[in-house]
């Protein structure tokens, strides 16, 4: 298996330019305060930040940005390592329902039970008695072969560019008015746009940091090509008001160096790091060519997602002997996080995700949770999901059980986890895959519109809830 690299960028030139060289990555937004890690790296060398120069700048913010990821999946890592009590396991395939059962109490033949199966035409199993097994978690299939468990990886890239005109560094300009005035500044102009790259072994911690920057000349442009270049939206949020690959490559008379560093991403330049890292560039390849993406997270009857859909590695559907397509080839996960009274210790509330309406069952409710990526354990997949769709962070976060699905080729893990004592979880929509995410009463719960399989699995996880809140310690207890 190819080794697993991390983006700490949402950037789409980013993930296309390694996308098309092999590498398909994860996404992990560092959400980093730029101004703030600049002016804290120029305090500590006593200057200040308009004495760094570009390529200062670049990579001391590829580095903040690798390095708040790195924190981010050791968080995930060690939540998921000391994650406490039980996996129940139940297998649905294995299991009999009323029509598969003789009058006798004895099982109906192995064909009878395989239509019932497949005629099954959601995840629910509304009807069925599910053979369940119980487990430690820890060391069950959900905590094991994760990312503690590497020799190597995965690897976290931080990016940073910047674009160089008479000395000064110009990042994004996020707004109409400074975009027109940088680009009539750099008409028939040549500048300098630097790429700085930070590279982290996430199993060793080792990292390494290095730039790019290539000449850029841009040709005579008119005062409405800049209007109109501004008014598709291009020029705001990226890193000198244009870009190589998209409306602005028109514009661009020549470039004189590396041209992948000018969208974002230095390819010669992140193999030398990865080398430095004791890591072949061919080692990252994950993607197959001539073979076209899965189209992404919904069945060709749903509405049409967001553009900027992320496809990851292990996004894809499995074709299961139940009769359904499931998402996820290393299977899926999702976290059902409960907030406890600090007094009494019981369930209030648990966190619910309003599911998009392009996704699957859109407009109903469910739980964060999506695709397991490659080399991720169950719970870590659950996790870095849910930070992703509704900002909860590991570190906020103690998992106290399980349940898994298991339908053999193919799982659902759902991680039951719970605030840790002092800390508050404030979760929200991070992506376009959630109308909304809230903290919903326990006692509201079954009057939402529910995903099938929460409205399936719900009247056993609150139950389970209620048990774990009896046996695991509250806040108030613990003090």
């Amino acid at each position: 298996m190819s080794i697993q690299v991390v983006l700490a960028s949402q950037s789409v030139s980013r993930r296309n330019v390694l996308t098309t060289a092999g590498v398909c990555p994860i996404i992990r937004v560092s959400h980093v305060d730029e101004p703030a890690a600049l002016a804290a790296y120029a305090d500590r060398q006593d200057v200040a930040v308009d004495e760094l120069d570009t390529s200062q700048r670049v990579t001391v913010l590829a580095q903040a940005k690798a390095q708040a990821v790195y924190e981010a999946y050791r968080d995930v890592a060690r939540t998921a390592g000391e994650a406490s009590g039980e996996q129940v396991t139940a297998r649905p395939l294995d299991a009999e329902t009323s029509r598969s059962a003789k009058a006798d109490g004895h099982a109906a033949p192995a064909a009878e039970r395989r239509f019932v199966r497949m005629s099954t035409t959601t995840r629910a199993f509304l009807e069925a008695h599910l053979p369940m097994s119980t487990e430690p978690l820890s060391g069950s299939a959900s905590t094991s072969n994760g990312l503690g468990h590497g020799e190597v990886g995965p690897l976290i890239i931080g990016c940073d560019s910047m674009f160089c005109l008479d000395g000064v560094s110009y990042g994004k300009p996020h707004n109409p008015d400074t975009a027109r005035q940088r680009l009539r500044a750099m008409r028939s102009r040549t500048g300098e746009l630097w790429t700085g790259h930070c590279v982290i072994d996430f199993a060793t911690g080792r990292q390494v940091a290095g730039t790019s920057h290539a000449r850029v000349t841009f040709g005579d442009y008119s005062d409405r090509d800049i209007e109109r270049y501004i008014a598709t939206g291009e020029p705001l949020e990226v890193a000198g008001s244009f870009t190589l690959e998209g409306f602005g490559a028109a514009f661009i008379d020549g470039v004189e160096g590396d041209p992948h560093g000018v969208m974002g991403v230095s390819l010669p330049l992140l193999r030398h790091l990865a080398r430095q890292l004791g890591v072949e560039w061919t080692d990252l390849w994950n993607v197959t060519p001539h073979v076209a993406e899965p189209v992404g997270k919904r069945e060709a009857k749903m509405q049409t997602p967001p553009k900027e859909n992320v496809h990851q590695p292990g996004d894809g559907w499995v074709e299961c002997a139940c009769g359904r397509r499931h998402w996820g080839v290393n299977g899926a996960a999702g976290v059902l996080l409960a907030r406890r009274d600090e007094t009494t210790g019981r369930i209030v509330d648990v966190v619910m995700q309003h599911r998009a309406i392009w996704s699957a069952e859109g407009g109903t409710w469910g739980i964060p949770g999506g695709a397991i990526a490659d080399g991720e354990s169950p719970i870590e997949g659950a996790l870095r999901e849910s930070f992703e769709e509704a900002n909860i962070a590991a570190r906020d976060i103690e998992v106290v059980g399980a349940y898994r699905e298991d339908h053999g080729p193919w799982a659902y893990t759902t991680v039951i986890a719970f605030e840790k004592p002092g800390h508050h979880v404030a979760p929200r929509a991070n992506d376009d895959e959630s109308l909304e995410i809230a903290w919903v009463p326990m006692d509201e719960v079954p009057h939402r519109r529910l995903l099938t399989a929460m409205r399936a699995d719900w009247p056993r996880f609150a139950v389970r809830l209620e048990e774990l809140a009896a046996s695991v310690p509250s806040h108030h207890s613990r003090g």
